[in-house]
């Protein structure tokens, strides 16, 4: 046995290979649990306020960039803007680059209803969180988001909504 494996499997909090898997999901359930509180109210629930929010962040060039970034299908993500449509928090406008496309930009109403639920999602995380020390805590959201970005470099039609709705 390699020496790397010995000393990964010795002392009583070792981690066996597969335990990553683990602790994953189980730090993913508590986080839905505590985000889709957190967003409770929101038209479209947590991904009316993913949409909102990359709109907003990140300002996609039309409205198939947007369900790209998210990986949400074309077909549903139609559904959800229907409904943030008529919830008066984002609207369809021709895309500056081709007006055959469409950008889908915040109203005012929607900027107002994002400010107030990123608030009520940075308590949520903290809460999350609040068994690590600060720095602790920062060193693991810039470890998780670079792996995140390094998945999705990988695997780019990956969706992360998926791999929620499969979790044992």
């Amino acid at each position: 046995m390699s020496e790397s494996l010995q000393t990964l499997q010795t002392g009583p909090s070792a981690a066996a290979p597969g335990d990553f898997g683990w602790h994953l999901g189980m730090v993913l359930r508590g986080y839905q649990f505590l985000f889709e509180e957190a967003v409770e109210g929101m038209p479209a629930g947590i991904r009316g306020y993913q949409i909102l929010s990359t709109v907003l962040h990140r300002d996609p060039p039309n409205q198939q960039a947007l369900g790209a970034h998210l990986a949400i299908d074309r077909t549903v993500l139609t559904y959800l803007l229907d409904a943030l449509v008529d919830a008066g928090v984002v609207e369809r406008v021709p895309a500056p680059s081709d007006r055959r496309a469409r950008k889908i930009v915040a109203t005012d109403n929607g900027r107002e209803i994002l400010a107030q639920y990123e608030e009520r999602v940075a308590t949520a995380e903290s809460e999350l969180l609040s068994g690590l020390k600060e720095p602790e805590a920062d060193t693991l959201a810039t470890l998780i988001a670079r792996l995140a970005m390094d998945v999705h470099r990988s695997q780019p039609g990956s969706s992360p909504c998926e791999a929620m709705d499969h979790l044992p």
